[in-house]
């Protein structure tokens, strides 16, 4: 019988992969293109979004020609991406504006104007969004006041996949994945939220129409790219976001079970039944099907802030897996807690839990015994007190944790994770997938072309590796964490002094 395939592509910040994937679960195929935020002012963060379309078009004609060599038939190509993007097109599709991506921190007065209100309140619960510069609802509202020749010429504001599939298809489509990261987008009812788009300053006719997860297309408008000619007729699923498409693909997928991702930033999400609202706005509710949700909070600063030291203090590079086990093989040569040195790791401003784009990073505890592994550690262990905080607000919200999967480019440095488990108390289980999101946007599809879907004896599955955790360890953290826990309440006012003093001079 001729082997079937499916293609996931994952169209990310900083590289676009794409795997192919059997029916059956074996990954047999991939090609991955990276590329570079474009140079600007600071709080800003764009990239070109020719660079995105060209690098999707290299990375399924690469895939797919890797499934041509197999023999194999492709029978979909469906997709998982970045959220809290944002592109102004003219009536022709044509860009006015850069891709202004989740990590655009510009809008951050609008957000502080409209966070704590109660018709901030009533966004975050209607559109399952907190109030942050992250969300295109504050983009907008800075597109309106600051550059309001362009926001009255914009035809459509969209986001990268609907300019992908713009560009394929000839429609502006935003599936209700993607929707429910804007901030504009009523997880309820299914529909654009009028009180947001009334305080954005839009209709929803200068949006794209939104559609389920699993909405599926087949006419690519002509000319087509040639490069794609060899997949022209093969179904293309709009498919759902990174974050929410990562749980799926490390099988993160019942009631209780808590999704941990470490890679350039990273996530800690729940899969629930219906959208959970949290009085204090610290986590998201995002759509991953008709009768799925995810909730949970991403934070700003992963594998970025080892990357920020190395650079700048080491004087290093940071590049890849083997990079990052150097990383972690330094900071291991100090005790766990770092004797004392705590880092509240805002280096970026934050997100979960505290939605504060004027946060800022501090070292605190510096002692005269401290090394330079001594920081290294606390970096790490900054990040993973960030993760364990917002793992106790989801808790507090949805439920207790079952399970606890790993995934994201940290789970190749296992130090690492033993650390994660150690301070979480509960065994970690890592998915050895080749790309979480881009397995999970594969499994969607399947399930949106009526194939069967994969299951957990699959392939892609079946590598899984199993962390226990050192209860002597967690007790140790859990000292540490209390310090941690409260080290944000206390230097609230004063990072928004610092804020306001460099914004004067």
């Amino acid at each position: 019988m001729e082997q079937q395939v499916i293609i996931g592509v994952d169209i990310g910040t900083s590289g676009t992969k794409a795997i192919a994937l059997t029916h059956q679960g074996e990954v047999v195929g991939n090609t991955y293109v990276a590329y570079n935020p474009l140079p600007g002012k600071p709080g800003y963060h764009e990239l070109d979004p020719e660079v995105l379309y060209q690098a999707v078009i290299t990375c399924i004609e690469g895939t797919g020609e890797q499934v041509r060599k197999l023999g194999a038939t492709l029978t979909a190509v469906s997709f998982s991406t970045a959220m809290h993007s944002l592109i102004a097109v003219d009536e022709n599709g044509k860009p006015l504006t850069h891709v202004i991506t989740w990590a655009d921190g510009r809008s951050v007065a609008f957000a502080e104007a409209l966070k704590g209100t109660p018709a901030g309140h009533e966004i975050y619960l209607q559109t399952g969004t907190p109030i942050h510069p992250m969300s295109p609802l504050c983009k907008l509202m800075w597109l309106r006041d600051h550059q309001p020749d362009l926001f009255a010429a914009t035809h459509k504001f969209i986001g990268i996949k609907e300019f992908i599939f713009y560009r394929f298809f000839g429609e502006y489509l935003i599936d209700f994945s993607i929707a429910s990261a804007t901030g504009l987008f009523d997880i309820h009812n299914k529909t654009w939220y009028q009180p947001a788009l009334k305080a954005a300053g839009i209709t929803s006719e200068r949006l794209a129409s939104p559609v389920p997860t699993t909405y599926t297309i087949r006419k690519f408008i002509k000319p087509f790219p040639q490069q794609l000619a060899g997949v022209a007729e093969v179904p293309f699923v709009i498919g759902a976001s990174d974050g929410c498409l990562a749980n799926l693909g490390s099988f993160a997928t019942e009631p209780g079970d808590l999704s941990v991702t470490i890679g350039t930033s990273g996530a800690v999400r729940m899969i629930t039944t219906r959208p959970a609202a949290d009085a204090r706005e610290r986590i998201f509710n995002y759509i991953l099907t008709d009768n799925i949700y995810v909730s949970g909070g991403a934070i700003n600063n992963g594998v970025v802030l080892l990357k920020w030291y190395t650079e700048h203090f080491l004087q290093k590079q940071l590049t890849g897996a083997n990079d990052l086990n150097w990383f972690v093989q330094q900071a291991a040569q100090a005790p766990a807690g770092a004797d004392g040195l705590i880092f509240l790791p805002y280096i970026l401003g934050e997100r979960a839990p505290v939605w504060d784009a004027d946060a800022k990073g501090v070292f605190i505890g510096v002692h005269a015994g401290h090394t330079q592994a001594h920081f290294m550690r606390a970096i790490i262990e900054g990040i993973n007190y960030a993760l364990y905080q917002v793992a106790a607000s989801v808790q507090e919200t949805i439920g207790t944790i079952q399970n606890i999967y790993g995934s994201g480019g940290f789970i190749n440095a296992p130090l690492w994770l033993q650390w994660l488990t150690d301070l979480f108390g509960q065994e970690i289980k890592v998915i050895s997938s080749d790309d979480a999101s881009a397995v999970g946007a594969a499994m969607l599809g399947l399930r949106a072309t009526n194939m069967l879907p994969i299951n957990e004896s699959a392939p892609v599955f079946l590598n899984k590796q199993q962390y226990m955790p050192d209860m002597e360890m967690h007790k140790r953290y859990k000292r540490y964490y209390t310090v941690y826990a409260g080290l944000y309440d206390k230097l609230k006012a004063d990072f928004q002094t610092l804020s306001d003093i460099r914004a004067t001079l």
